[in-house]
Order: C-alpha cells, then structure tokens, then sequence
C-alpha cells in the first residue's frame, strides 16, 4: 500500500514559461512528503515540472498506489481534470482513490468532486493526508476526518473545518530528496546565471486585499522559528548551494521582532545566502531595511498594485501609495533591488488612475516590475463584488478564473493597451533617465581630466 503524490505542472508543453523559466519546487507536496515519512508512511513524489503527462501516468501504473493525491491550483487545474479523468477510466493503473488539495479547491469542491475525483483536502494537508490516507487503507470510517470533502447520496458533504497548525515548529523539513533538485538548479543557471531555490517561513496573511485569495492558510499568521529557518538555509548552502533564495511568504517582515531573530540567527549560523522577499511597505522601516541587507536580502518585492490611492483603497490594500513609493526609493538607496506589482483593470478605474500609476512607477523607480489585468478567483472579495457583473464565465473544466470578465470601466482590450502604455512610458523615462546620469558622468570624468591636466602644467611652470 502507498500514496502517491503529484501535480500537473509540465514546464515543456507551456509555451509562456518557457519563455521564463524560473521553475521552483512544488514546495507544498515536499511538506506532505517529509510529514508522511515521519510518521512512516510509503509515499512516492512525482514531481511533473520536467516530464510529461506520459512519464507521470507510467510512474503511477508502475507503483500501483492505493491513493493518489494531487495538487490543484488556478493555472494546472485543467491538466488535473484530464488526469483524474484517465485514472478513473482506464483500469491499467489500479483505479487508485483520488484525492485533491490546493488553493483552488475551497471554494470549487462541487465541479471538482464532479470531475469524478473521490475525496478533497481543504486548507492545510499534512494532518489531513495522514488521518484520510489512514482510513481509506484501513477502510475506516472518515467523515469525522476534518477538513475534507467528498460525494455522499448524490450532494456534497463537508466535515467541519481542521483547526490550523498553530506550531510550525512541528513541520519536518521539506522532502527534497524525492525530487529531482539538481534540474531546477540547472534551468536557473543555464538561463539565468544563477540558481535559485525556495522557503516557506510562515503561513497565513492577516491583511484583506480583496483580490487575494485565503483559501489554504487562512486570515492568520503563524511563523516558524528563526533558528530553524536558518538551520535549513544553512543546510541548503551545505547541501546544494544554491545562488539565491526566494522566500515565498506573502509578507516577509509583518513581524519585526521575527526579523531581528532571523538576522542574528543567519549571521550566528553563518548561513547566509542572497535572498529576495515580499512585503508590505509600512512594514520597513530603516532599521529592518538594514537588517534585511545585512542577513543576505539583495531585492525586496513591495507591493503596490497601483498608483492611485482611490484604486487603492478599493482594493481595501490600507497603504498610502506616497508610504510606498517612498519604500522603494529607500531601498533602492541601499544599494538592493526593488520589484512591485501592478494590476490594472480593477472595478473602477479609469484613464486618471492609470495615469498616476504611471506618475508612480516613473517617481518610485522600481528596479523591476509586473502588470496584470484584474481578474476575480472564486472566493475572493473582488469575485463577490463583481459575481453579478461577469459578462464571460467559459466552461469551468477547460478554463480558469483569468478567463472570466466582468464589466469595467473600459473594455478588457483598453486594458490591455493600457499594460502597454504604462511598460512604454516608464521604459522611456528610465532610458532617458539613464541617458542623462551617462552624460553627468562623461561631464564629470572630462572635468576631472582637464583639471589634472590643468594641475600638471602648473606643477610644471
């Protein structure tokens, strides 16, 4: 008896990351590997980044699991739909249980338990994949498991929700053994220059952006130890070295005090490798700007999301856009990297707004910056907002929520031009920008030229 673990995630057949390629880790499958190992349960990981849906269908045929637990989100889900599908068709590979766990299942649990899928994780799954996988092998009773989801008599059954692990502490390290770790760091070196790998210090957020979605980890924030942070950074400086890390939490120094720790326990343990991280700009200040550089940090991500504060606002972001420019050219002082984020399109929003976003991004001088249209995942405050506003809802197995629109204030198309003028205006006051700190610069070392040579013939009067 086993479990395998999986996604759908085939970086070879996605035209757009190829494009990019910067895969990371399925972070949240390694947690549940490693958590299954502790208390001794057979697992197989097949993690699908570098393979094909072929290679994946003849690992499951040759293990022959009792369970297969698939990871879902927004961009794999219609993958996974076609791979539960051909598991529950084709007896070849055992007709194993299906389990699913993901983002995109809380608020989707009847198109997915539809799909022919049998049992659903929702939030959290290290506990509930141990007690679930525990009971389907036992053929025990489940439905006082909490946190899951499964068909009973026709409709769906929900238990009540898993109370969330309030220690962190108590997570293993993440398996990355079971995955090829060596390819990841190849990709990123081949075509970046350098590698990169992840961590997750903390779950949970407890802002309430409207567009942004909860539906794993909550409205919460927990946080593992910063010694134990630091303890796994120095094991992956140990055992693979990587050039940079990313920290994937949502915001990196909502605790200052967390902060502090963490600098003196890198520092401590020497295990400081580069690393960059998001975060909110009123949670910087001077001093955790500083410690951040000092602990390794060579770019932070500070979200903005436009540069109008009525857009702002109605993002319910609570931030003055003024405290986040200001962010940004602070640590740009510093000598480390800035990225934000920017999302036009928002209910709303019209010509004025996106011209002070462009004022924003030209006076704030990110290093780097992404654009996105607005688009409403199920269960957010954003898709409540504009549900009886959708003008496109495409068939819900062969697409995802960036397909769905909703009446703005101008046409999805404006938008789109919209993204390009703000790349436009703001690549051109950089070049021009550029242009004349090279001019000071040509003034300068042609002014400090003339006055040694001024100097040297008067020496020589």
């Amino acid at each position: 008896m086993s479990i395998v673990l999986t996604h759908t995630y085939y970086l070879y057949e996605d035209a757009k990351e190829q494009a990019i390629m910067k895969p990371y880790a399925p972070l949240g499958l390694l947690y549940i590997s490693a958590y299954l190992n502790k208390y001794n349960i057979e697992n197989h990981l097949y993690d699908s980044t570098f393979y094909s849906k072929d290679q994946q269908l003849q690992f499951i045929k040759e293990k022959q699991p009792k369970v297969v637990a698939i990871y879902t989100n927004l961009m794999t889900k219609i993958n996974v739909i076609k791979l539960i599908k051909i598991l529950k068709s084709d007896a070849t590979y055992g007709f194993p249980e299906l389990i699913l766990g993901g983002p995109d299942i809380t608020y989707n649990c009847e198109n997915y338990l539809n799909s022919g899928v049998d049992f659903l994780i929702i939030g959290e799954g290290e506990q509930t994949t141990l007690e679930l996988y525990t009971a389907i092998v036992n053929g025990s009773d489940y439905s006082e498991i909490t946190g899951i989801a499964y068909m009973k008599n026709g409709s769906v059954k929900k238990t009540p929700p898993r109370l969330k692990m309030k220690d962190l502490s108590e997570l293993p390290l993440p398996n990355r053994a079971a995955i090829p770790v060596e390819k990841y760091l190849e990709t990123w070196k081949t075509n970046h220059g350098m590698s990169s790998m992840t961590i997750s210090t903390q779950r949970g957020c407890p802002y309430t952006c409207k567009w942004c979605s909860t539906a794993v980890y909550g409205q919460s924030y927990r946080r593992r130890p910063a010694n134990l942070v630091a303890e796994e950074l120095r094991l992956l400086k140990d055992t693979y070295n990587p050039d940079s890390i990313w920290f994937v939490d949502d915001v990196f120094t909502v605790s200052h005090k967390w902060i502090k720790s963490f600098h003196e326990e890198v520092i401590k343990q020497d295990a400081i490798i580069p690393f960059e991280c998001i975060t909110r700009a009123e949670r910087l200040n001077d001093e955790i700007l500083q410690l951040l550089k000092e602990a390794g940090c060579y770019r932070i991500w500070i979200g903005a999301e436009s540069g109008s504060q009525k857009i702002i606002d109605a993002m319910d972001r609570r931030v003055d856009v003024d405290v986040v420019k200001t962010a940004i050219q602070k640590t740009n002082a510093l000598g480390m990297e800035t990225g934000t984020f920017i999302m036009v399109g928002y209910p709303g929003e019209d010509e004025k707004d996106i011209s002070e976003t462009i004022t924003y991004l030209k006076a704030a001088n990110p290093t780097h910056f992404t654009i996105t249209v607005a688009y409403p995942i199920k269960g957010t405050s954003l898709y409540n907002e504009i549900e009886d506003k959708i003008t496109i809802q495409p068939n819900w197995e062969t697409s995802t929520d960036r397909e769905i629109d909703f009446t703005r204030t101008y046409s999805r198309k404006f938008y789109d031009y919209a993204v390009r003028r703000i790349v436009n205006e703001v690549n051109v006051t950089r070049t021009q920008n550029l242009s004349e700190r090279l001019k000071f610069r040509v003034k300068s070392i042609t002014a400090l030229g003339l006055m040694k040579v001024y100097k040297t013939n008067l020496f020589n009067l």
